[in-house]
């Protein structure tokens, strides 16, 4: 299904993360640091500091644009601890902006916010 939806342009940022998940059937919460480093509206590209067995459905925080609870799942894992990942929804314009925004990427230094949006 998600093989065959729009796949919108990734752009590069470098944001802290935290993805959320069960273990162990239903009993108990986990939740790892991850850092994002390219996102789009439907996914994003996620980096992990060790090597990881990531569930194939979890969480996605993104606490510097407080942007909590994305539903994602796990589409690709690569050698060099990063995966792919998809939303469940599509994040606005206004949520990415707002990544952008905090992101500490070069690209994005210019960026500013627009304090009557929040």
């Amino acid at each position: 299904m998600y093989d065959r939806e729009n796949r919108f342009r990734m752009e590069d940022t470098t944001n802290s993360g935290r993805i959320e998940f069960t273990e162990k059937g239903m009993t108990h919460v986990a939740s790892r640091r991850c850092d994002v480093v390219r996102i789009s509206l439907s996914g994003a590209v996620i980096s992990l500091l060790t090597q990881f067995n990531l569930p194939q459905q979890f969480y996605l925080d993104i606490p510097d644009a407080r942007i909590t609870k994305v539903g994602s799942l796990l589409m690709k894992t690569f050698a060099n601890n990063t995966a792919e990942v998809r939303f469940l929804r599509l994040l606005t314009q206004k949520e990415l902006d707002r990544i952008f925004i905090f992101s500490t990427h070069p690209a994005h230094k210019d960026r500013v916010m627009d304090v009557r949006s929040w």
